[in-house]
């Protein structure tokens, strides 16, 4: 028995689902028999289907409380290979404010109450009583991780959680639920794609904007349990960033129009998308100012 999985039973014994997390802070794969959701997804997943895998398949949907399941023959290699362990914070009943930079702490300190908060590599998570709809990008450095998303396990943290308070969830009340996937429909399809002619005064070639463009979009569409918008946020930013120093215009519309359109083709819905990619190149434009 590894420290991981000493440390996924004690959160078990507190009633919180607990799972393995692979190198790079990533969930195990699906089985071959869960491959690309062909088993209709675990009973707890938001589109509930027929899977009673016993390997730990499906991300968060697999965070269990059963101590005989977490020590089981079908979860061994998981625990050998695991670099971290998750917890599933809406199966607590609890809901992680993920607050990624100094900014997104600094707005956080001055806009919700104080609760239990952990510190993680780039910023906190900030921990409530209550659980809610998960949701990516809420803000620029913000996520709502909750009832269907994973949170990694960093330790206990310091302080008293507070219950989940209106203004985190008036962070996500207006957006739609992620319709299911095959049933993704966005409103700009045929859109025209980037070209140097709406690049009039970017300082970068062609072939260097649409290898880094190529490569962000396959980040976003890579994502397609959880995270798109998230993804869509970052590649925004960092593509945002490329173009600071050019002395004209680069075309950032069009691009990030390609982003959100990625976001959507993995189930983001569009509005939610867009605001994500949108705040991904405002957030760049404020640092820069």
């Amino acid at each position: 028995m590894n420290e991981y999985l000493r440390t996924a039973l004690t959160l078990a014994q507190a009633g919180v689902p607990a799972l393995p997390l692979r190198v790079g802070k990533a969930p195990f794969g699906n089985c071959p028999g869960c491959a690309k959701n062909v088993c209709g997804g675990r009973p707890n997943m938001k589109t509930a289907g027929p899977c009673r895998c016993l390997r730990p398949c499906h991300a968060w949907a697999a965070a269990t409380t059963n101590p005989d399941l977490l020590t089981s023959r079908a979860w061994t290699f998981a625990w050998v290979q695991a670099s971290a362990v998750a917890y599933h914070p809406g199966g607590a009943g609890l809901t992680v404010v993920d607050l990624d930079d100094a900014d997104a702490l600094a707005w956080a300190r001055e806009s919700l109450p104080p609760t239990r908060t952990v510190a993680t590599t780039r910023g906190e998570h900030w921990i409530y009583l209550g659980p809610m709809r998960s949701a990516n990008a809420v803000r620029p450095g913000v996520d709502i991780k909750s009832v269907m998303q994973y949170a990694r396990w960093l330790g206990s943290g310091t302080g008293t959680m507070a219950p989940l308070p209106d203004a985190v969830r008036a962070l996500v009340e207006k957006e739609e639920t992620t319709p299911a996937r095959g049933e993704v429909v966005s409103s700009s399809p045929g859109r025209a794609t980037w070209d140097a002619r709406v690049a009039t005064g970017c300082r970068h070639t062609a072939s260097y904007v649409r290898t880094g463009l190529e490569r962000g979009l396959a980040l976003v569409r890579s994502r397609t349990e959880s995270g798109a918008a998230s993804q869509a946020f970052g590649v925004a930013q960092f593509l945002a960033k490329q173009h600071a120093q050019c002395p004209g215009l680069c075309g950032l519309d069009t691009l990030g129009q390609q982003i959100v359109d990625a976001a959507v083709s993995v189930g983001v819905p569009e509005p939610y998308a867009a605001r994500a990619v949108a705040n991904g190149l405002g957030a760049e434009a404020e640092s820069a100012a």
